[in-house]
């Protein structure tokens, strides 16, 4: 279509309930499905976009269900906006940090990215949408606050009057005076990693006789990259990548890779006939889980092991300025960046808090427990980039991931970790918890035998732009160093995601290969009763273990 469209202004009236959380704004899909639902999000966006007219917007999504009708519905509301051209995934399809790297690549304006991550999918799962800045990440607070606040007012939104564009194949459409390229949505990507990494190397271990991989894209948006990249471009052989198709409801499945959800590929990586190697990916493609022959890696070990280890990775080697962890996740990195003479900061969880720190050259590498990992090259945290990095790791030492383990736990100590969620309970329930815990007199309490030396709830301060943000999390700490910490999840949709995280340090080599859940007993129990877990909430265990 290339002749001119007049914007078709359609009358609206408000939901309540479009405030952003920390990763968008996600429903289940009956919610999305509300006439006009997603419509007012979308405007609600462009009302609070300065200057945005003529300027190039990036839009994909992890391709669960909905996503080619959400897509097709932005681009049209971006044309009615004034958009001056917008890069669209083929089939709709691209995952969270591949809109980040075509943003910064092509210094486009901003985009739209259509997925609820890891939280499953299909017709009676969930949806999301959030919008990333000119930086390539998540849209900071200030602007989420903007958009809510437009939300509770709108009262029209603007769209044309046009057929679909087709998505199915690359190639240019015209929607009035908005072109729309539909580009392959992993070329870029691709060519990014094949800049950061020793692609020989890797492809030389992928290919020695007898090691053996798998990685698990859980019929998300990664089955595409990582088949592109690990098998066709490092040589892996075919099958290698399992589940490689997305799927709008994957394929049943929960895509979040976590010891719980990616069970099978667990199991193939335990006992006498045990692959070397073993990752997945979750729905967008922006999280990971590392697992060696008869090793899991924690992601606060992953990013702490990624940091010792970049004078391996061509992309980095020489250039490490800091580390950045959100709170929750433990304090591993802190004691790398300790050892190299380089700052670690502790930010709230929510990736756009790592943004400026990146931006401003502070931070080389970023993580969170909840199985994000990343680094400077995007703004958001990727997967696939850290299952990369652990195999360039593998092809340098030429050693298993439980020796590169136990080898970092004898030169930086252990910190033993775990993270228990009970999930959907009753917010009511939940909020009375952490309403309570809050204002509890606990420092100074002797708790399982350690002394209360700090109770808060976590606040921060950005130190580049001075931004507060308060309310991020109860912190319990106690006198030998251990800590467990209280948060509500803002990733959830359906009642109230209660996460508890309980770790403790050990420096003694000869004490650092317990099971996590053993070592960490008392801490675990200590948790139970501060909380009142089970009287509150009914739950005697937590719904997933990490």
């Amino acid at each position: 279509m290339s002749e001119n469209r007049v914007p078709t202004v359609v009358s609206t009236v408000p939901f309540e309930d479009q405030k952003p959380g920390t990763s968008g704004l996600r429903k289940a899909v009956p919610v999305f499905q509300q006439p006009h639902y997603l419509e007012n999000f979308v405007q609600s966006v462009f009302d609070s976009l300065p200057d945005h007219a003529g300027q190039t917007l990036v839009v994909g999504g992890d391709g669960r269900f909905l996503n080619v009708e959400a897509t097709q519905t932005i681009l049209r509301m971006a044309a009615a906006n004034g958009i001056g051209r917008v890069l669209v995934g083929r089939s709709g399809l691209l995952s969270t940090p591949a809109v980040s790297c075509l943003i910064r690549k092509y210094k486009a304006y901003g985009g739209f990215v259509l997925s609820a991550s890891h939280n499953p999918g299909g017709a009676e799962g969930d949806f999301g949408i959030k919008y990333n800045i000119g930086n390539g990440g998540p849209a900071p607070e200030s602007l989420t606050e903007t958009i809510f606040a437009a939300s509770k007012t709108i009262s029209r939104f603007l769209t044309v009057d046009a057929p679909h564009c087709d998505l199915a194949h690359l190639g240019d459409c015209r929607l009035g005076n908005t072109a729309v390229q539909v580009i392959d949505p992993v070329a870029d990507y691709a060519a990014l990693m094949e800049s950061l990494f020793d692609f020989d190397a890797i492809s030389a271990l992928l290919k020695t006789p007898g090691f053996r991989m798998r990685f698990d894209a859980m019929h998300a948006v990664t089955g595409p990259y990582a088949t592109e990249i690990l098998e066709k471009r490092l040589g892996a052989p075919a099958g290698s990548v399992v589940n490689a198709v997305p799927l709008p409801d994957f394929g049943g499945g929960h895509p979040d890779p976590n010891l719980t959800h990616a069970a099978d590929l667990v199991a193939a990586l335990r006992g006498k006939d045990a692959l070397d190697f073993g990752a997945a990916s979750d729905g967008d493609g922006d999280r990971n889980m590392i697992l060696g022959a008869n090793a899991f890696v924690t992601p606060s070990d992953s990013l702490a092991i990624i940091a010792a280890n970049s004078g391996l990775v061509p992309g980095y080697a020489g250039r490490l300025t800091g580390i950045a962890r959100s709170m929750p996740t433990s304090r591993a990195a802190d004691r790398v960046a300790a050892a190299l003479g380089v700052p670690c900061f502790e930010t709230p969880t929510g990736w756009k808090f790592f943004g400026t720190l990146l931006d401003a050259g502070k931070a080389t590498f970023c993580g969170e427990e909840s199985f994000g990992t990343g680094s400077d090259h995007v703004r958001e945290k990727d997967g696939l980039w850290a299952v990369l990095y652990w195999l360039n790791i593998l092809a340098k030492t030429r050693k298993p991931v439980g020796e590169i383990l136990a080898a970092h736990w004898r030169a930086h100590g252990r910190d033993y970790y775990t993270r228990h969620d009970y999930e959907a309970i009753d917010a009511d329930a939940a909020q009375a918890l952490m309403r309570d815990l809050r204002s509890a007199h606990l420092t100074g309490r002797n708790l399982g035998g350690r002394e209360v030396t700090l109770h808060d709830d976590f606040a921060y301060t950005d130190p580049v732009n001075g931004e507060k943000t308060a309310g991020q999390g109860i912190r319990v700490g106690f006198a030998d160093g251990a800590r467990l910490v209280f948060r509500l999840s803002g990733t959830g949709t359906s009642g109230a995601t209660l996460r508890i995280y309980i770790e403790r340090f050990e420096a003694a080599p000869e004490r650092q290969g317990l099971d996590p859940q053993t070592a960490l007993a008392d801490l675990i129990a200590a948790a139970k009763e501060i909380a009142g877990i089970e009287s509150r909430t009914g739950r005697t265990a937590p719904d997933v273990i990490t």
